[in-house]
Protein backbone atom coordinates (compact mmCIF):
# COMPACT_ATOMS: atom_id res chain seq x y z
CA UNK A 1 0.00 0.00 0.00
CA UNK A 2 1.15 3.69 -0.24
CA UNK A 3 2.11 5.68 2.27
CA UNK A 4 -1.02 8.31 1.36
CA UNK A 5 -3.18 4.91 1.67
CA UNK A 6 -2.18 4.22 4.92
CA UNK A 7 -2.17 7.92 6.55
CA UNK A 8 -5.71 7.93 5.24
CA UNK A 9 -6.68 4.63 6.76
CA UNK A 10 -4.77 5.83 10.12
CA UNK A 11 -7.17 8.93 9.81
CA UNK A 12 -9.96 6.89 9.65
CA UNK A 13 -9.63 4.86 11.93
CA UNK A 14 -8.25 7.60 14.71
CA UNK A 15 -12.02 9.87 13.85
CA UNK A 16 -13.73 6.53 14.58
CA UNK A 17 -11.54 5.74 17.65
CA UNK A 18 -13.05 9.37 19.01
CA UNK A 19 -16.89 9.28 17.98
CA UNK A 20 -16.78 5.79 20.09
CA UNK A 21 -15.26 7.39 23.22
CA UNK A 22 -17.16 10.07 22.81
CA UNK A 23 -20.84 8.15 22.48
CA UNK A 24 -19.38 6.18 25.49
CA UNK A 25 -18.55 8.82 27.53
CA UNK A 26 -21.86 10.97 27.10
CA UNK A 27 -23.50 7.62 28.14
CA UNK A 28 -21.88 7.92 31.47
CA UNK A 29 -22.25 11.02 31.85
CA UNK A 30 -24.76 11.56 35.14
CA UNK A 31 -27.60 14.34 34.65
CA UNK A 32 -27.01 17.38 36.27
CA UNK A 33 -30.25 18.67 38.72
CA UNK A 34 -32.18 18.03 41.59
CA UNK A 35 -34.95 15.49 40.97
CA UNK A 36 -37.71 17.88 40.80
CA UNK A 37 -36.04 20.06 38.19
CA UNK A 38 -34.94 16.49 36.19
CA UNK A 39 -38.70 15.48 36.39
CA UNK A 40 -40.06 19.05 34.91
CA UNK A 41 -37.83 18.18 32.08
CA UNK A 42 -39.13 14.97 31.13
CA UNK A 43 -42.33 16.30 31.20
CA UNK A 44 -41.31 19.34 29.14
CA UNK A 45 -43.72 20.10 26.24
CA UNK A 46 -46.40 18.29 26.88
CA UNK A 47 -49.77 20.30 27.66
CA UNK A 48 -51.29 20.36 31.13
CA UNK A 49 -54.38 19.49 29.52
CA UNK A 50 -52.78 15.50 27.89
CA UNK A 51 -51.40 14.26 31.31
CA UNK A 52 -53.78 12.81 33.88
CA UNK A 53 -55.37 15.07 36.08
CA UNK A 54 -54.47 16.20 39.73
CA UNK A 55 -50.56 15.06 39.16
CA UNK A 56 -48.27 14.82 42.04
CA UNK A 57 -45.01 14.20 42.90
CA UNK A 58 -43.95 12.14 46.44
CA UNK A 59 -40.89 11.59 47.27
CA UNK A 60 -39.62 7.78 47.87
CA UNK A 61 -37.36 6.44 50.73
CA UNK A 62 -36.03 2.69 51.47
CA UNK A 63 -39.82 2.28 53.52
CA UNK A 64 -42.27 3.29 50.44
CA UNK A 65 -40.12 2.59 46.93
CA UNK A 66 -41.13 -1.06 46.86
CA UNK A 67 -45.14 0.12 46.93
CA UNK A 68 -43.75 1.85 43.42
CA UNK A 69 -40.99 0.05 41.95
CA UNK A 70 -41.63 -3.66 43.33
CA UNK A 71 -38.77 -3.92 45.24
CA UNK A 72 -36.72 -2.48 47.87
CA UNK A 73 -33.44 -4.43 47.59
CA UNK A 74 -31.54 -1.09 45.23
CA UNK A 75 -28.90 1.16 46.91
CA UNK A 76 -29.52 4.37 46.06
CA UNK A 77 -29.64 8.00 46.99
CA UNK A 78 -32.87 9.75 46.28
CA UNK A 79 -36.00 8.80 43.96
CA UNK A 80 -39.08 10.54 43.12
CA UNK A 81 -42.58 9.64 41.80
CA UNK A 82 -45.01 11.76 39.42
CA UNK A 83 -48.25 10.12 39.70
CA UNK A 84 -51.80 11.63 39.62
CA UNK A 85 -53.56 11.29 42.79
CA UNK A 86 -56.76 9.51 41.39
CA UNK A 87 -56.00 5.87 41.93
CA UNK A 88 -58.15 4.74 38.96
CA UNK A 89 -55.61 6.43 35.88
CA UNK A 90 -53.16 4.76 35.33
CA UNK A 91 -49.50 6.68 35.08
CA UNK A 92 -46.12 6.85 36.88
CA UNK A 93 -42.59 8.44 36.10
CA UNK A 94 -39.96 7.41 38.32
CA UNK A 95 -36.60 8.81 38.88
CA UNK A 96 -33.98 6.88 41.35
CA UNK A 97 -30.34 8.52 41.51
CA UNK A 98 -28.36 5.69 42.25
CA UNK A 99 -24.86 5.91 44.29
CA UNK A 100 -22.80 4.90 41.56
CA UNK A 101 -23.77 4.95 38.12
CA UNK A 102 -22.35 0.98 37.74
CA UNK A 103 -25.70 -0.26 39.46
CA UNK A 104 -27.75 1.03 36.65
CA UNK A 105 -28.01 -2.48 35.04
CA UNK A 106 -28.38 -4.10 37.87
CA UNK A 107 -30.90 -1.60 39.14
CA UNK A 108 -32.92 -1.95 35.70
CA UNK A 109 -33.18 -5.72 35.92
CA UNK A 110 -34.54 -5.92 39.16
CA UNK A 111 -37.45 -3.21 38.62
CA UNK A 112 -38.08 -5.21 34.94
CA UNK A 113 -38.27 -8.49 36.79
CA UNK A 114 -40.35 -6.98 40.20
CA UNK A 115 -42.70 -4.05 39.29
CA UNK A 116 -45.91 -4.81 38.96
CA UNK A 117 -47.68 -2.00 36.72
CA UNK A 118 -51.37 -3.49 37.62
CA UNK A 119 -50.35 -1.70 40.74
CA UNK A 120 -51.42 1.38 39.45
CA UNK A 121 -54.71 0.90 38.19
CA UNK A 122 -57.54 -2.07 37.55
CA UNK A 123 -55.70 -2.65 34.48
CA UNK A 124 -52.43 -3.71 33.19
CA UNK A 125 -50.09 -1.17 31.31
CA UNK A 126 -48.15 -2.34 28.59
CA UNK A 127 -46.53 0.95 27.96
CA UNK A 128 -43.05 0.53 30.43
CA UNK A 129 -40.04 1.71 30.03
CA UNK A 130 -37.31 1.06 32.33
CA UNK A 131 -33.45 2.58 31.31
CA UNK A 132 -30.61 4.77 32.83
CA UNK A 133 -28.29 7.61 31.85
CA UNK A 134 -25.63 7.93 34.12
CA UNK A 135 -26.48 7.62 37.77
CA UNK A 136 -30.07 8.41 36.80
CA UNK A 137 -33.31 5.30 36.36
CA UNK A 138 -36.12 6.10 35.12
CA UNK A 139 -39.49 4.10 35.35
CA UNK A 140 -42.39 4.89 32.70
CA UNK A 141 -45.77 3.32 33.26
CA UNK A 142 -48.28 5.38 31.06
CA UNK A 143 -50.60 5.32 28.08
CA UNK A 144 -49.16 4.75 24.41
CA UNK A 145 -49.14 9.14 23.51
CA UNK A 146 -47.44 9.40 26.63
CA UNK A 147 -44.85 6.69 27.38
CA UNK A 148 -42.57 7.83 24.02
CA UNK A 149 -42.53 11.52 25.04
CA UNK A 150 -41.95 10.87 28.13
CA UNK A 151 -39.20 8.69 26.77
CA UNK A 152 -37.86 10.68 24.62
CA UNK A 153 -37.63 13.63 26.78
CA UNK A 154 -35.72 11.36 29.17
CA UNK A 155 -32.86 10.64 26.24
CA UNK A 156 -32.49 13.76 25.38
CA UNK A 157 -31.16 15.27 28.99
CA UNK A 158 -27.76 16.50 29.47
Amino acid sequence: MSKKILIGVAIVLAIVIVIVFAINLSKGKNVEGTLQEIMAKVYEGINESELPMMMRNTELTKENIEYFIGTSDIDFKEALASESAVTTIAHSVILIRLNDAKQAEEVIAKIKENVDSKNLSYAEISNVVVKSKGDLVILIMSNEELTPRLEANFDGLE
